[in-house]
């Protein structure tokens, strides 16, 4: 299994006993109180988490310890993978157990399948939009809170690369930073003690040469028009082509590609964890018998 699959039980425990909490009061009930006063307490069935529509999936995990938080009994079956390309009326998941368990986790696990299945889709999206080039789709800090590694894991699930984690593992110097330090290259400055990456924010042309002068690792060029971020790309690969570069700010599907063309090596999308729409999955019971 590839390394990018791969989401360790910690990021996502918690998440599934606070979901479930959410959801059922509390995780140590028996059922729900639809299926306690409708289905006997021995029932058993079966069940698939099947795709609506097509997509990449992600949560495969995470919905399986969602079943077997509630009951370790629950035999759940993958048929595909995380980061796996699914079709329309195709078979995620095959479930057995008894069928309060399944009635009580059923809209937990689709929840976490649907939301980060449509973040990895989205992701990819944008990734075929980029078909050909070289520049790399990477996310923000825009995410549910909570739930950070997970939408960032989805993120690489659907083709992209991430950003900074959060405030700990990289400097980067925006607006605000810079005032309050007394400018972009004291602050690149003062920050150049540590050993975590820099970056730093530019909205024009003058903020691009100040930040050159400070040599940051990486510079984010944020809402500038298609010319003035040529100009830019060409401006830091003149000075020192060693230095990232990323465009910011608002690209959509339809325009990401422009800023491909001007040979930045990142684009940023919020909306990939922000906005995603989910991924329309269901969970169907097929029989039961006592």
């Amino acid at each position: 299994m590839p390394p990018s699959t791969f989401l360790p039980p910690p990021a996502y425990d918690q998440l599934v006993e606070l979901a479930l909490r959410e959801d059922l009061g509390t995780v140590e009930v028996e059922a729900d109180l639809t299926a306690a006063w409708t289905v006997a307490g021995n029932a058993e069935a079966r069940a698939r988490i099947i795709a609506r529509q097509a997509g990449v999936v992600a949560g495969i995990e995470i919905a399986r310890a969602v079943f077997a938080r509630l009951d370790g009994s629950i035999a759940a079956c993958a048929e595909v993978a995380d980061g796996d390309e699914v079709a329309a009326g195709q078979t995620l998941v095959r479930l057995q157990g008894r069928a309060r368990a399944l009635l009580a986790g059923e809209r937990t696990a689709l929840n976490f399948l649907q939301q980060l299945s449509g973040v990895a889709t989205l992701t990819q999206r944008y990734v075929e939009a980029l078909s050909g080039t070289a520049t790399r789709i990477t996310d923000t800090r825009k995410t549910t809170p909570g739930w950070r590694h997970l939408q960032k894991w989805a993120v690489r699930l659907g083709g992209g690369v991430n950003h900074r984690m959060g405030l700990y593992d990289a400097v980067l110097i925006k607006e605000n930073h810079a005032a309050a330090a007394g400018g972009v290259r004291a602050a690149i400055r003062k920050a150049q003690s540590q050993a975590a990456p820099i970056y730093v924010e530019a909205e024009n042309i003058g903020e691009v040469e100040e930040a050159l002068a400070g040599g940051p690792d990486r510079i984010l060029l944020d809402n500038m028009d298609a010319p003035t971020l040529g100009r830019a790309v060409a401006l830091i690969r003149a000075a020192n082509p060693a230095i990232e570069i990323e465009a910011t700010g608002g690209y959509t599907l339809a325009t990401v590609r422009e800023a491909a063309a001007a040979g930045v090596d990142l684009v940023s999308i919020g909306a990939l964890t922000h906005s995603a729409p989910a991924l329309d999955l269901s969970m169907l019971f097929e029989d039961r018998s006592v």
